[in-house]
């Protein structure tokens, strides 16, 4: 293992040297090993275009950030606790939660309607078969991913969200062996059952039972109405443009609305895997994976990323985490012992995130 100053100045130029190439106008990183003996967080790059102040413009290692689907993580482990208490079973219908106005005609698959045959665990690892609301094409039309790109910002609540998914073709039976499909509406649907089971706001949940017993400041959910005072999160890059869509992120809750910080990110992982927030025992169940598409599979709330030495010049341990469309990364790599947190906040480069994992934690090994 290398000494800390030289894992640290490692690290940092790692960092610096990502700025101007990609489209990559800012970066934060955190790097901790399952020891702690390489504890690294750094930043490089402007976090904020419009200022006109550099020293208020520049990336830190505080500055927040928009974690995106990361928060499912914190979504999946508030139902994993939720199951501990018994107060949802993994097994059950999600109709044994949600009301049938919101469950009615949301999957039928080639002339059969499965919508009351989906069980909670299939939301949670994916393998629903639901269309993605904010991915998928209505026919002969624009997905929401499509119109948020164009500039086209708006508030989608869980009912709307719903509502498109009902215009939208499933992708197969749910719980087919093997298969799963990366499906924001399953999240949606998630927080719906918590909030029936708790009567609670996901946001209430969040804060009682993962942000106050971890003791997360800086981490909150986004609420474009009412900016939270201090330091706003970094700018979000479309190749060389940033992006502006604070009504979409700000509703899009259990699925991809949290903002954190590389630190508290790294918290957050570390409770996640060593059995802070749920029962340990669940993890064999939770990394039985499915393929969404080469070479990324989907567990129980996580990601698992591995490439095959052939595919790749230098060896390519397997990640498991999740990441995010902005270009957030939460990961543990066991081949390393390591955690690894942060964003690169570019939409376009989504395998940038995983080039940049095994480098630094390549870098933190040596």
């Amino acid at each position: 293992m290398a000494s800390i100053d030289k894992a640290t100045t490692r690290l940092q130029a790692a960092l610096d040297a990502q700025i101007g190439k990609g489209h990559i106008y800012n970066i934060v990183a955190a790097v901790q090993s399952y020891d702690r003996t390489v504890d690294f967080i750094g930043a490089a790059g402007v976090a904020d275009p419009q200022s006109g102040a550099a020293m208020a413009a520049a990336m830190t290692p505080d500055t927040p950030y928009f974690i995106a689907s990361i928060t499912k993580m914190y979504t999946a482990a508030i139902i994993l606790r939720l199951h501990r208490e018994k107060a949802v079973d993994l097994d059950a219908p999600i109709s044994q939660y949600l009301p049938a106005s919101l469950t009615r005609g949301i999957h039928v698959y080639k002339g059969s309607d499965y919508s009351e045959q989906i069980k909670v665990y299939q939301l949670v690892n994916q393998s629903s078969g639901l269309a993605d609301y904010e991915a998928d094409k209505p026919p002969g039309g624009k997905s929401v991913l499509d119109e948020l790109k164009a500039g086209r910002d708006r508030y989608i609540d869980t009912a709307q969200a719903i509502e498109i998914t009902r215009g939208l073709s499933p992708h197969f039976p749910p719980g087919t062996p093997g298969k799963a499909y990366y499906s924001n509406t399953n999240y949606r649907l998630l927080g719906a059952i918590i909030e029936a089971v708790t009567g609670k706001p996901v946001e209430a949940n969040f804060q009682e039972l993962i942000f106050a017993p971890l003791g997360l400041e800086h981490t909150y959910l986004f609420d474009w109405s009412a900016p939270r005072p201090g330091s706003a999160p970094a700018a979000i890059y479309l190749k060389d443009r940033p992006v502006s869509i604070p009504k979409y992120l700000a509703s899009n809750i259990p699925d991809g609305g949290l903002v954190s910080t590389a630190a508290e990110c790294l918290r957050f992982l570390r409770a996640f895997f060593e059995g802070q927030l749920f029962d340990k025992a669940l993890f064999e169940r939770m990394l039985s994976w499915n393929t969404i598409f080469f070479p990324m599979r989907y567990g129980y709330g996580l990601m698992s990323f591995h490439l095959p030495r052939l595919l790749s010049l230098r060896p390519f341990p397997e990640f498991i985490g999740h990441s995010g469309s902005t270009g957030s990364f939460a990961f543990s790599c066991p081949v390393r012992s390591m955690y690894l947190a942060g964003t690169v906040n570019q939409i376009a480069s989504p395998a940038k995130p995983f080039m940049l994992m095994n480098d630094l934690a390549r870098l933190a090994s040596q």
